[in-house]
């Protein structure tokens, strides 16, 4: 059977998410991937989310979305991360969510970038990543749902780039409730050969974002999308396809046009 999809909230137009969800079932969607903002504003939103779920829209995901985080060089930033997961997490799961997921940073260092060299050790990183997804882990499972980590290319972070890197620290933090997501358009850039990743992460993946490989929509750039769909089938992947990425063309003709090609490339078909 397809994965089912999930859009995120952003992409779609309307006055309230349920304007949105009755617009993204037209497109060939089936849920909607929520954004959480800092200073707790995602909590803020709960008589809004509460509305929207009242009137049967799944929500079941949430993308934070700040300006620091979990793995940030300033323990006072990295705290007020985990504050608002923490926040985020227990909002996830009251509307009925499977749970949240960050980076372990975004856009604050780069390897590849002047001055190459970043102000904490990699020992330094790893504990710190390891403390904050203890904690987090602790806090989903004690809510029932889970903290996902994702990956980014080499541009946007310097920790964790890749699915095994991800999977590494899962393990390092022995919950279940602290698992991978990923995101095809990082797996372009970092992984060698992404059906092998995702075979490798498959223990551990709990969520699927999806952009073709020049972020646009799926369809608009080079992924091989029935194959890619082909190894989540073949790996028994039964969470979210989530659609994380900016739309070229028409937004509604983008978005149906995404939505085309990861329900009508047939997975579970053997390849001719």
């Amino acid at each position: 059977m397809a994965i089912p999809l999930a859009c995120q909230e952003q992409l779609l137009p309307g006055a309230s998410l349920s304007d949105k969800f009755a617009l993204a079932t037209t497109l060939g969607y089936q849920a909607i991937e929520l954004r959480g903002r800092g200073d707790l504003a995602f909590a803020r939103r709960l008589p809004e989310l509460r509305r929207a779920r009242a009137d049967g829209v799944p929500m079941p995901t949430v993308c934070v979305d700040m300006d620091h985080f979990i793995g940030d060089f300033d323990p006072d930033r990295s705290r007020d991360a985990v504050r608002n997961l923490r926040s985020q997490l227990s909002v996830i799961a009251e509307l009925g969510g499977i749970g949240a997921m960050t980076p372990a940073a975004w856009g604050m260092f780069s390897r590849r970038l002047p001055p190459f060299e970043p102000p904490r050790s990699p020992d330094g990183d790893r504990q710190v990543l390891v403390d904050a997804l203890g904690e987090l882990g602790e806090h989903a499972r004690a809510e029932g749902v889970s903290l996902f980590l994702e990956p980014l290319n080499r541009y946007e972070d310097h920790m964790v780039n890749r699915l095994d890197e991800a999977v590494a620290l899962c393990a390092a933090v022995g919950l279940p409730s602290v698992r991978v997501v990923a995101d095809t358009f990082h797996m372009n850039i970092e992984e060698d050969d992404v059906h092998a990743a995702l075979r490798a992460a498959a223990p551990y993946l709990g969520h699927v974002q999806v952009s073709d490989s020049n972020r646009y929509q799926p369809g608009a750039g080079h992924l091989d999308w029935p194959a890619l769909l082909r190894t989540l089938h073949e790996i028994d992947y039964r969470g979210w396809l989530a659609l994380e990425c900016r739309l070229r063309g028409e937004p509604l003709a983008a978005l149906r046009q995404a939505a085309t090609v990861l329900t009508h490339a047939k997975p579970w078909q053997a390849a001719a």
